[in-house]
């Protein structure tokens, strides 16, 4: 098999041609900045879309994410439950305002947030207030036990819903389940601003809190008066106009991206793999990113430290390294899964919860990560390299 001239990418912007047309028009009407149409009209389609009463549009979803944890009331020394499956932005943010991040471990019929752990978390520390779900890959968590579970113990939830715009979890969109919602437009997300997010909410008070402090807290004066610490965080009209191009055809990437998840786990068939599981009768997610998680039985000898990973081939065995190293040589972009937060130089003395309590032995987001890969999901990849990209993970378990 040759190797791809052109690049095969995990998950590269789709452009359709409406992103000009208000990216010119940003600059036709000289609104530039943080004011503009774009906005106003970026914001309203979410809405429309999601099923909530406010969007905020942001920076990004990081930024989407401090203020939200600003507005829970988040102070030093607070403990805050978060996804330990995640990217570090789920997570920093809470840190940002002085919080302590205490993992909860995933269950693996979404890989995501496991509720057993979480109401064994506020066993062992009660009266923890704020909780921090991530949606992960796009498929929803188990979002009605989550919430009924933080209600019982008065807890506020952020919905990080960055990777799961268009996904819905009993007919409900995600970024609709928390008190506050984050959304991301991220280069590589399923609908792109090149940057970018927004926080959703029905809690009017909360989004004018939250237009006031990404534009550096102003008060209302002849004069540049501040009586609270503010951000740079407000979304471009530039930017919103790249979203606002998107936004109309987010169920068509959903489906492409479906398609390509169907295809991959009809190309597995026979393999000792599996795809990123949901369950269709309660969820639909967007299908961001296609993952694999490969048997235990049929896993060589891999071995991953901080900054490097060893494995020993094996015949008929494999692991997520040797087949991203192998998929790079055909030039081909594949990711590991995200590496635990608890697993992170920065968390590391940071609590891990299991279903079973604190940390004894592996944790299943641990075992995801060691058995799991991101493999190629761009919606602009055709079937036939989706095909070759097929063979050459198979060939890797020869």
């Amino acid at each position: 098999m040759t190797r791809f001239e052109n690049k095969v990418w995990l998950s590269s912007p789709t452009m359709h041609g409406d992103e000009i047309k208000y990216i010119y028009e940003a600059y036709e009407t000289n609104w530039m900045s943080t004011i503009g149409e774009n906005i106003n009209e970026a914001e309203r389609l979410i809405c429309e879309l999601v099923g909530c009463k406010y969007a905020v549009a942001l920076s990004s979803g990081t930024s989407a994410l401090h203020l939200a944890v600003k507005l829970s009331g988040v102070q030093r020394g607070d403990n805050v439950f978060c996804s330990d499956l995640t990217f570090s932005a789920t997570v920093n943010p809470v840190v940002y305002e002085g919080g302590n991040p205490i993992f909860i471990d995933s269950e693996y019929d979404t890989w995501n947030m496991d509720p057993v752990a979480l109401e064994k978390a506020f066993e062992l520390y009660p009266g923890t207030k704020l909780v921090i779900v991530a949606n992960l890959y796009g498929t929803p968590a188990k979002l009605d036990e989550i919430t009924a579970i933080c209600e019982k113990h008065g807890a506020t939830v952020i919905e990080d819903a960055a990777e799961s715009l268009g996904a819905t979890y009993k007919g409900k969109q995600t970024g609709t389940f928390g008190k506050y919602n984050v959304i991301s437009f991220n280069g590589n997300k399923i609908i792109t601003g090149s940057s970018g997010g927004m926080l959703l909410t029905d809690d009017f008070e909360a989004a004018t809190k939250v237009r006031k402090w990404s534009t550096q807290s102003r008060e209302n004066a002849p004069w540049y008066q501040h009586e609270e610490i503010g951000y740079n965080y407000r979304m471009s009209n530039v930017i919103a106009g790249v979203v606002r191009g998107q936004i109309p055809y987010l169920e068509d990437h959903i489906a492409r991206k479906k398609a390509i998840y169907e295809r991959y786990k009809e190309g597995f068939k026979g393999l000792p793999v599996t795809m990123n599981p949901y369950n269709p009768a309660i969820m639909e997610p967007n299908f961001w990113l296609s993952c694999m998680l490969i048997d235990r039985k049929a896993m060589c000898k891999q071995a991953l430290g901080d900054l490097e990973a060893h494995y020993i081939s094996e015949p008929g065995k494999t692991c997520p390294i040797e087949i991203l190293e192998t998929l790079e040589k055909y030039n081909v972009e594949g990711r590991p899964i995200w590496k635990p937060m608890h697993l992170q130089p920065i968390y590391e003395n940071n609590p891990i919860i299991t279903r079973k309590g604190e940390k004894s032995g592996i944790c299943i987001s641990e075992d995801i990560f060691y058995r799991g890969l991101c493999l190629p999901s761009d919606i602009k990849m055709s079937s036939d390299v989706q095909d070759k990209i097929i063979d050459i993970v198979k060939s890797c378990f020869n």
